[in-house]
């Protein structure tokens, strides 16, 4: 044992070590500047993108002057270094008989010669390395102690797509994609205001990842924007991979069940938030985009609710918070009455039901808890199958199962029923990850409802309560406007969406003020001729 303590020290002392060396290396790297010797900077370079195949160096002549381009195959336009940069360059040198010094010649090459649109300037090593790995084409003249960076960046991308997560019947069917620049038109589109603000921040010591945060000035609240920037400059992470990863380290409570923060493929989604106050989180190599301040009730709204005419929304909503309470309650409370409260059930539903368990050998706590592992796994099992063969795997398999399972007297076919309405309602849930906290949920009111009956649903009802109560986005209460009261948003747009033309001012969740966002005399009527 102390042998092994002893070895597992010696590892984190050799990872802190390494880590540790690793910034003091950064950290030369931001400091140290070009000499302007064209060689030794070269040298340099060589020696940092060693056995790096992907890294190319094309020197070129100017006249009696000497260059490098340096750039990342693959994440340049390579048509574009010819025809913007070599060929000018190489021209401009054959035209000029006596070209004129090392500095002139980088003021003219900005000027005149490269035709790109984009072009800045930088002096340190760290600059050079951030720009190359970026994607940017890299300019180094021999005598001058900067460098030019051109911007002539191209990948390959997925085209944009309706999203494959939150389909829609009615509104647009553009998705966001991987690359951050399609994603922050795909919004400029939809709000092409100067009000919209994109402001660019860096995260990650080696994966560099390129993040967004999106608002509008004078909607959102200035406190809300300076604390989500506040949180992600925070960060210090080695690599940010997806969404999830700034998600976790910039929650209000990272130890909730519930969540803080939505994720949406849809750009109308985001505008819409955008438009209510809230602040999107953009994040280069994802698809998906962060939406925060959330509350409880924002989860349960599909944005087609603010597509179709308001009596529909409002239906649509009533119907999800009925089946949120099924799916989260309706296999307790079957186990609770079956077991404690016989007395509450119909007397020939009672018969029905115990005729039914005659012969299943388990307590109905025993029975519902088989039963919905069962289904969860082939839920899982469906989700990371091809897509082809999970749908006919998870509806077979759920079919077989539930047939075999009666037959065999495993379990009753009330209990199939009850999992397979369960099921049903889980699915209605417009927000995937506030589904995944109420599939988790489900099982301790089993357990409750197991032991305690109703008087334990009633309990973790409670509890659930209270959390939800104590529970903040981004200082936002989790639960408003129920709590703290807001009368005016409960009654236009949480149990129920009212009409577009009675929404006139925009909700107080993440908002300087309600600020009017239309006429309070749009109300439409018949014509009427005078």
């Amino acid at each position: 044992m102390m042998n092994m303590m002893k070895k597992m020290k010696g590892l984190i002392k050799f990872f802190y070590n390494n880590q540790r060396s690793l910034e003091i290396e950064e950290d030369l790297l931001k400091n140290e500047v070009l000499t302007g010797d064209l060689k030794n900077d070269t040298q340099e370079f060589n020696k940092i993108f060693e056995r790096s195949s992907d890294i190319v160096f094309r020197k070129f002549q100017v006249g009696k002057q000497n260059g490098t381009l340096i750039f990342l195959d693959g994440l340049v336009n390579t048509e574009l270094i010819d025809s913007d940069v070599l060929k000018p360059l190489l021209n401009y040198g054959n035209d000029q008989k006596n070209p004129p010094g090392p500095l002139l010649i980088k003021q003219l090459f900005v000027e005149q010669v490269i035709t790109a649109a984009q072009v800045s300037e930088g002096q340190t090593i760290q600059d050079v390395i951030d720009h190359v790995l970026s994607g940017d084409t890299v300019v180094l003249i021999d005598g001058v102690p900067q460098a030019l960076f051109i911007s002539l960046q191209q990948w390959d991308k997925r085209s944009v797509e309706e999203s494959s997560t939150e389909p829609v019947v009615r509104g647009p069917r553009e998705g966001f994609t991987e690359s951050l620049r399609t994603n922050t038109v795909l919004i400029r589109r939809r709000l092409k205001t100067p009000q919209l603000k994109m402001e660019a921040l860096t995260v990650g010591r080696l994966s560099k990842t390129n993040i967004v945060i999106t608002y509008l000035e004078g909607i959102a609240d200035d406190s809300l924007v300076a604390e989500v920037r506040k949180r992600i400059n925070r960060i210090d992470i080695d690599a940010i991979l997806e969404s999830g990863y700034i998600e976790e380290l910039i929650s209000d409570n990272p130890f909730s069940i519930f969540p803080q923060m939505a994720y949406t493929e849809r750009p109308d989604k985001v505008a819409g938030n955008l438009l209510e106050g809230q602040i999107g989180i953009l994040i280069d190599t994802t698809p998906f985009c962060l939406i925060a301040p959330q509350t409880f009730f924002q989860f349960l709204q599909g944005t087609e609710d603010y597509y179709l005419r308001f009596p529909v929304a409002s239906f649509i909503r009533i119907i999800r918070y009925l089946f949120l309470i099924i799916s989260l309650l309706l296999p307790s409370l079957y186990i609770a009455v079956t077991t404690f409260h016989q007395e509450m059930i119909p007397t020939s539903l009672l018969l029905s039901v115990a005729a039914s368990r005659e012969t299943v050998p388990f307590p109905a706590f025993v029975e519902a808890l088989i039963m919905e592992i069962s289904f969860e796994g082939l839920r899982e099992a469906g989700v990371r199958m091809p897509r082809p063969v999970g749908q006919a795997v998870s509806i077979v398999g759920a079919l077989v199962i539930g047939q075999a399972a009666v037959q065999a007297g495993i379990v009753s076919n009330p209990m199939v029923m009850i999992v397979a309405l369960t099921g049903i309602a889980s699915f209605i849930n417009p927000s995937y990850n506030l589904g995944n906290s109420i599939r988790i949920l489900r099982f301790p009111m089993m357990i409750l409802a197991g032991v305690l009956g109703l008087y334990g649903i009633l309990l973790g009802a409670i509890a659930i309560q209270i959390h939800l109560s104590r529970l903040r986005s981004f200082g936002v209460p989790y639960f408003s406007p129920v709590a703290p009261m807001d009368s005016e948003s409960i009654l236009k747009d949480v149990l129920i969406r009212a009409p577009r033309w009675a929404m006139t001012k925009r909700p107080g969740i993440g908002v300087n003020n309600k600020t009017t966002r239309m006429r309070d005399t749009l109300r439409p009527g018949p014509h009427q001729n005078k």
